[in-house]
């Protein structure tokens, strides 16, 4: 009926999704989470100041300020979620795949959990230190444990570990403000002032200051990162089972009760994550702040999720899933070239503008990366199956040699 927002199946684009089984609105959202993450990762890229609790001295102004809450906001802490719920979906894709086709699935799992892990632990080490494929790859064995939960119990138990994770947080916080509370480093100036100059360096230097970041940042995975994510890919795994993703008409209901639990709980909690980072950072406030957002964080990356799939689905869907899909199909070949070439242009591996480039500057190249990215893995996929990563990495899981290049068609 006109005048109605009518969701209908997303068309198959151009890169053959419907011959390859692979759905478009899924890779599309996986590409929509993959620019999430790179608008959030490239900030720490930029400026060795990002996430010390110190501000940048070159870049104070009000428009400099006001980025980097939209950033803290809306971004931090929300895509990873939603690439890690993809991931728990995917698992049950990969799962029902070597079902079929008589494949022991365990044994190529671990392979692939090997190579995310080494690939995981050389992008620390070269590129950047808050990688997250090495965090997958532990985790992964995890959800290989409980792969046979039912979806009722993956659910309860994401949730319960989200509960527990914020209770201990609160409890962190409660306890440090009957201690007198807590403080903010005073050394953190001086620390990041010394990232600046070993990242403006030699290569030896630039990896230099990654084995130095390397300890808090395996900290900031530990106690924040690894139980919300362990926590998506669960609900990823609940929802593989059902196979909500294959057709989104079936669940407009949910959809839309997602959108006002996450743009409501979820952005409030989103503000109050910024304002304890950016205002009142390394104190009892912060740490209550992480706790917070360890639930709320959650609820704005499924409105997220859900907004996009709406579009994704709606009357003019096509042209968001012709862009996104084909980033989304290539994510990790994506993922590490946005390092990459963040390096090179922040890093002395090339032009060393590490605290060069105002926030806004650096959103622009994020969006202008991605931009390139979408274009450049539009016009590969016309013409080969796989990623160039992504074919390494199934070579090495399958321990076969799979056809890269597409077959002409006649």
């Amino acid at each position: 009926m006109r005048g109605q927002n009518v969701l209908r199946r997303p068309r198959v684009g151009p890169d053959g999704e419907r011959g390859t089984g692979r759905l478009a609105h899924v890779d599309a959202l996986r590409g929509f989470a993959l620019l999430g993450i790179l608008l959030v990762n490239i900030g720490y890229l930029a400026s060795a100041y990002h996430g010390s609790g110190v501000e940048d001295p070159a870049f104070g102004a009000p428009l400099d300020e006001a980025v980097r809450a939209l950033v803290a906001v809306f971004l931090e802490a929300k895509f990873f979620l939603l690439f890690s719920f993809l991931f728990g979906y995917s698992f049950t894709l990969q799962f029902a795949s070597a079902e079929r086709s008589g494949a022991r699935f365990v044994p190529r799992f671990l392979r692939r959990l090997g190579g995310l892990f080494v690939l995981g632990a050389l992008h620390a080490v070269l590129l950047f230190p808050g990688d997250i494929l090495t965090t997958y790859a532990v985790l992964g064995l995890v959800l290989l444990a409980l792969r046979g939960l039912r979806p009722r119990t993956a659910v309860r138990t994401a949730v319960v570990l989200l509960a527990v994770t914020a209770t201990a947080y609160a409890l962190l916080a409660l306890a440090l403000h009957l201690s007198g509370g807590a403080s903010p480093d005073p050394d953190a100036a001086a620390n990041a002032e010394r990232a600046v100059t070993a990242l403006r360096g030699g290569p030896a230097s630039v990896v230099g200051a990654h084995l130095a970041e390397l300890p808090d940042v395996l900290l900031l995975l530990a106690l924040f990162q690894a139980p919300s994510a362990l926590a998506a890919f669960l609900l990823g795994l609940a929802a593989g089972r059902h196979r909500v993703l294959a057709d989104p008409l079936r669940h407009r209901g949910t959809l839309v009760r997602l959108q006002w639990a996450g743009f409501t709980a979820g952005l409030l909690g989103g503000i109050v994550y910024a304002h304890a980072s950016l205002e009142h950072p390394g104190g009892t406030y912060q740490i209550l702040a992480l706790g917070i957002d360890v639930i709320t964080a959650p609820l704005l990356a499924a409105a997220y999720a859900a907004t996009v799939l709406r579009l994704l689905c709606g009357r003019h869907g096509a042209v968001p899933t012709a862009v996104l899909a084909p980033p989304g199909r290539t994510t990790l070949t994506n993922y590490l070239t946005q390092s990459l070439v963040c390096a090179l242009l922040f890093t002395g591996y090339g032009a060393a503008l590490v605290g060069r480039v105002p926030p806004l500057g650096v959103l622009a190249i994020a969006v202008a990366l991605f931009a390139v990215q979408a274009v450049a893995s539009r016009w590969w996929l016309r013409h080969c199956a796989y990623g160039p990563v992504e074919w390494l990495l199934r070579a090495w899981t399958t321990l076969t040699r799979p056809p890269l290049r597409l077959r002409a068609r006649r």
